[in-house]
């Protein structure tokens, strides 16, 4: 139940990074203030959601393909949550693509670094 939990505070942190950086860095990418947190919410539940589906479907359809379920993940995580919320607005084919990437590129080093932050007594603790 606590690997669930920290997983899931991780993935929002992650996402929440993600999100924020794309917006930052592509004009035609945007997230309201008010709507940041619903839309992180929306898009974290959706990557949980879609992950294991599409890592199963590209398994068996398409096993080169395995590797990239993520990007896959995160496009239409992207797609749907700009479909259901308010608070993001994308627009255009490249910053689509590009904001998929940085996500995704995010997300990927907030998995890796963000625990040996927030965790790093616990961490520790395990070593010795």
């Amino acid at each position: 139940m606590v690997r669930l939990l920290v997983r899931t505070v991780l993935a929002l942190l992650g996402n929440a990074l993600g999100l924020w950086i794309a917006s930052l860095i592509l004009d035609d990418m945007s997230i309201s203030g008010t709507a940041f947190v619903l839309a992180v919410v929306i898009f974290t539940v959706l990557t949980v959601v879609l992950q294991p589906l599409i890592t199963k479907v590209a398994m068996q359809n398409a096993p080169a393909l395995q590797g990239s379920s993520a990007l896959v993940t995160t496009l239409l995580a992207l797609v749907i949550t700009d479909l259901v919320s308010d608070g993001l607005s994308i627009s255009g084919a490249i910053t689509w693509v590009l904001a998929t990437i940085i996500i995704w590129l995010v997300t990927m080093l907030a998995a890796v670094l963000l625990p040996m932050f927030l965790f790093k007594e616990l961490l520790e603790d395990r070593t010795d």
